[in-house]
């Protein structure tokens, strides 16, 4: 494990969130969960769902060094405007299936809707990015999913940890 907390950013992805029409409840959830997971939480962002904004935001994010871990809420599902996967691939050096594979499966065991879901992970540079519904059970089931691993994942994508070549 790293010295210090892994750094992680939250990003928001909802038109009516942006325009105020509607409180941020699946953002700052993740956040507090990630907080109590012992993670430094020093981005939240609330963007429109507007593809290129959102590359933007991910790649700047990841090329300054700011973030180890960008999770996403919302702009998974099957709306027109719902383009949160395409920008994470978009932006993507890498691409991490077995995480929202995980997320799915796991779900599907909670609601059948979880089919709809297109959420994508990503590494770019040494950042992981982790897309997440936009409902806050839904966030708390996924990161509940997934959290376990993701501090394994970080070291070994930061250079932190073991190989993952032993069952830990």
């Amino acid at each position: 494990m790293p010295s210090k907390p892994y750094c992680a950013a939250v990003i928001t992805v909802s038109d009516k969130c942006y325009m105020e029409e509607r409180e941020d409840a699946s953002g700052k959830l993740a956040a507090e969960i990630l907080e109590a997971g012992g993670y430094a939480v020093a981005t939240y962002v609330v963007l429109p769902d507007e593809q290129v904004l959102l590359e933007k935001e991910l790649a700047r994010l990841c090329d300054e060094g700011l973030t180890d871990l960008i999770l996403t809420a919302g702009g998974t599902g099957l709306s027109p405007r719902d383009r949160t996967p395409e920008a994470t691939v978009a932006v993507a050096d890498r691409l991490v299936p077995g995480i929202p594979e995980a997320m799915r499966a796991q779900s599907m065991g909670i609601t059948r809707r979880a089919i709809l879901s297109r959420a994508a992970a990503a590494i770019r540079g040494q950042t992981l990015i982790v897309n997440l519904p936009g409902s806050p059970k839904a966030v708390r089931e996924n990161l509940g999913f997934i959290m376990p691993e993701l501090g394994h994942a970080l070291d070994i994508l930061t250079g932190n940890g073991e190989e993952c070549g032993k069952e830990g």
